[in-house]
């Protein structure tokens, strides 16, 4: 029998504080208003593992803090929310706040007195105050305290291929300059610059008998820097760090802070969770870094966390958000809108390894209508910011058997079906394309327009012209009544030239709200394996009016089918 699903969460819940001591006297008391939102909010999701990014780290006790949010706030009723309780905590020391000794930021001092002007810039992360902007772990199942690896000092330097000693603009200085590019780090700031700016936390989790390990770190902000994109760059291999240390046979070079080697064992069972402060497809990440772990096949990526409040307030904000090619269901953070500014993005995870099965995922992000919209507001201000610029997000997972078979609701029921003729059959004054009529051949995706009333279908038929249909239909008459065809649109190239015959066998569409369809193919056919042999599969995104393809989305290899010729005779 399958054991009940886990929680997971990540929250950047802002429970840092300006200065030392602060975040202590804030949770000394039951009445701070943004740590009683927070609060409410972890109440309300009641996640069974929690990390806090954005949590004070007080070393003379730090325990201190935990122990006064858990009494004074997640123990007591906010609102009528039940009240959690977390009998285990991880927290240990940040890179945030601690000085380097160097001049980080190049300004010509080196900065180490805390809070002074500049200090944080030279701090190994940046803080104004050794732990400030640290992370705390929360969990109601034992922690395996003995096994904890953290990776605070591991250096940058060290991890193969880095981008700090293999990058021009930092490795040359002089060249740098030369280009205007701003060279930045000494031989010196090199040897001794850490890769985390917070820290990296292996923690193992106990549950029903098996060892879940947390995998938990903040990276740096890939802004706040200059043309040589240091922080973009560190943000970058911050992640690739994650990324080798689940992949066997890559982590072989890491070694924790105390000097233990190697990456995680193979066939163990994770969830990274943190701020990583990337999103896939928009926002100032190097190289879209997140894809890294997105795209490792020892991650399970088939559940993404959404929300109905994300797309929401994308269309609300406007600015920025109109520009961002990626959806909007799956932002986790609102930022500034100005065009000039970040816009929505999606920064925090929770991802599995693919050995756990994912069960249910969000992003708690509420709608203006819903009754919990007053935990996020519209955070168009630091006033309108109730809890946090970040939404909590979570991933529930199965850890033990999973069950052979599903449950659907009960109360699905068959309408009725329309069967079409096939052959080159007129759609009416639309059934053509440049004046040729198109045949209504298999069709294999479907998609509704809520707001319009409308079907869209995606033609299966490889015989013809890649294309989608438009109809009406009136679901309570399908039987008698059918359907209506009311346009059909040709694929295009971006050049604006049609798809050949035979070229595509799409497979699905769906509709974006920006006034696109995304459809799948099982890929395009390529000469020179021969008509009926196509490529690997890929998802286009094409405008809604004209068919003519917006850009194309190959499928990550971790998502290839595997195929094999076991008798030798050429085909799988």
């Amino acid at each position: 029998m399958a054991s009940a699903p886990i929680r997971f969460s990540q929250f950047n819940a802002s429970l840092n504080r300006n200065a030392e001591g602060q975040l202590v006297s804030d949770l000394s008391t039951p009445n701070n208003a943004q740590v009683k939102a927070v609060a409410e909010t972890i109440q309300r999701v009641n996640p069974d593992v929690l990390l806090i990014n954005e949590f004070d780290y007080v070393a003379a006790n730090p325990l201190q803090p935990v122990q006064l949010l858990q009494q004074n706030y997640l123990s007591v009723s906010q609102n009528g929310a039940t009240p959690v309780e977390y009998p285990y905590a991880y927290i240990a020391p940040s890179n945030t706040g601690v000085a380097s000794g160097f001049d980080l930021n190049n300004n010509g001092v080196a900065v180490t007195t805390p809070g002074a002007p500049g200090y944080g810039d030279d701090a190994y992360g940046f803080g104004n105050f050794p732990g400030q902007f640290g992370m705390l772990l929360l969990s109601k199942y034992p922690i395996d305290t003995a096994n904890v690896r953290t990776f605070q000092n591991f250096r940058w330097r060290d991890l193969p291929g880095n981008l700090l000693t293999n990058d021009p603009t930092v490795d040359n200085p002089a060249t740098a300059v030369e280009e205007n590019l701003g060279g930045f780090y000494t031989a010196e700031e090199q040897a001794a610059l850490r890769l985390s700016s917070k820290s990296h936390w292996d923690v193992p989790i106990l549950i029903n008998g098996k060892v879940v390990h947390v995998l938990a770190s903040h990276p740096t902000p890939p802004v706040f820097d200059g043309p040589e994109d240091r922080n973009g760059k560190r943000n970058h291999d911050e992640i690739r760090f994650w990324s080798d240390y689940v992949t066997p046979g890559s982590g072989d070079y890491i070694y924790d802070d105390r000097d233990r080697s190697g990456g995680l064992a193979a066939g163990s069972r994770f969830v990274l969770m943190g701020d990583q402060n990337a999103d896939p497809n928009d926002g100032d990440s190097y190289d879209n870094a997140i894809l890294q772990l997105l795209q490792n096949p020892d991650v399970n990526t088939n559940t993404a966390p959404t929300s109905l409040g994300g797309p929401e307030q994308s269309r609300l904000d406007g600015g920025k958000n109109l520009e961002h090619r990626g959806n909007p269901a799956f932002d986790t953070a609102d930022f500034g809108d100005a065009l000039t500014a970040s816009g929505n993005l999606r920064a925090d995870y929770v991802l599995p390894s693919a050995s756990l099965d994912i069960v249910d995922a969000a992003v708690f992000w509420p709608t203006t209508s819903d009754p919990l919209y007053y935990l996020v507001g519209d955070r168009q201000s630091f006033a309108a910011t109730p809890a946090s610029d970040h939404s909590l997000v979570w991933v529930d997972v199965q850890t033990g058997a999973t069950p052979a078979g599903k449950t659907l609701t009960d109360d699905l029921g068959f309408l009725g079906q329309t069967i079409l003729a096939t052959g080159f059959t007129p759609i009416g004054a639309a059934g053509a394309i440049d004046g040729i009529s198109v045949p209504i051949g298999g069709l294999s995706g479907l998609a509704y327009d809520a707001v319009n009333h409308r079907y869209y279908a995606i033609a299966d038929d490889r015989s013809s012209l890649a294309r989608f249909y438009t109809f009406t239909a009136d679901p309570t008459t399908l039987a008698t009544a059918g359907v209506t065809f009311t346009n059909v649109t040709q694929l295009k190239d971006t050049n604006g030239q049609p798809f050949a015959t035979n070229s595509l066998d799409p497979e699905d569409i769906a509709l974006t709200p920006n006034g696109t369809v995304f459809i799948t193919s099982e890929g395009e056919v390529s000469p020179a394996l021969g008509a009926s042999r196509v490529t690997n599969p890929f998802i286009d995104e094409f405008d809604l009016a004209t068919g003519q393809q917006v850009r194309s989305l190959p499928i990550p290899a971790k998502f290839l089918p595997a195929v094999q010729d076991t008798n030798g005779n050429g085909c799988e």
